[in-house]
């Protein structure tokens, strides 16, 4: 399927996408001019063709495939995080694709929870003024539109469940090992 233009709306920007291969799988990038604006897991097929056009239609943006410019530095250091040696991004974001409650928390979790480290959804709903808000946070770190960089694999269940992710628990397990909070699994 093209992906040059935006099938609804009037076009109001560009946004470059590229596939990345990984050791979780094929993670589609796509950045704005003013950061990058989403990652998304399993990008093959039918995946990566539902998360442009989505992105597309709520962008009202020309997709471009290309992973030279605005994203080769985030391509770069998810590289390096995958080589385990990286252990804090530093690139722009576009916070464009998440709001109120859902972007403090995700903002909150990208600056006090480093690699490592895990935090639980109940701590981190204390963290943004809403302690009872738990369900609420565990809602904003499914909605997360950028994953692995705000690292919504590191919000645990306060009884030391893994809880879940979007990227299936898998990937948040190989993901938590990566950076040594779980051990390696053995199979």
């Amino acid at each position: 399927m093209e992906h040059e233009k935006a099938r609804t709306g009037r076009v109001t920007g560009r946004v470059e996408w590229a596939v990345l291969p990984s050791a979780i799988g094929p993670l589609l990038l796509a950045a704005t001019d003013r950061g990058l604006v989403n990652v998304t897991f399993h990008a093959e097929g039918r995946v990566r063709e539902r998360s442009l056009e989505r992105l597309a239609g709520v962008l009202r943006a020309e997709l471009v495939a290309d992973g030279s410019g605005r994203l080769a530095e985030p391509i770069r250091q998810l590289a390096a995080y995958f080589d385990g040696e990286l252990r804090s991004f530093d690139v722009k974001l576009d916070w464009s694709l998440v709001t109120g409650f859902n972007r403090q928390v995700l903002r909150e979790l990208e600056d006090s929870v480093p690699y490592g480290t895990v935090v639980g959804y109940g701590e981190l709903a204390r963290r943004v003024g809403q302690p009872t808000a738990a369900q609420a946070v565990g809602s904003a770190m499914g909605a997360n539109p950028l994953p692995l960089v705000v690292p919504c694999h590191r919000v645990v269940e306060s009884d030391g469940g893994i809880g879940g992710f979007g990227g299936s628990v898998e990937t948040k397990r190989r993901l938590l090992a990566l950076e040594g909070v779980l051990p390696e699994p053995l199979f």
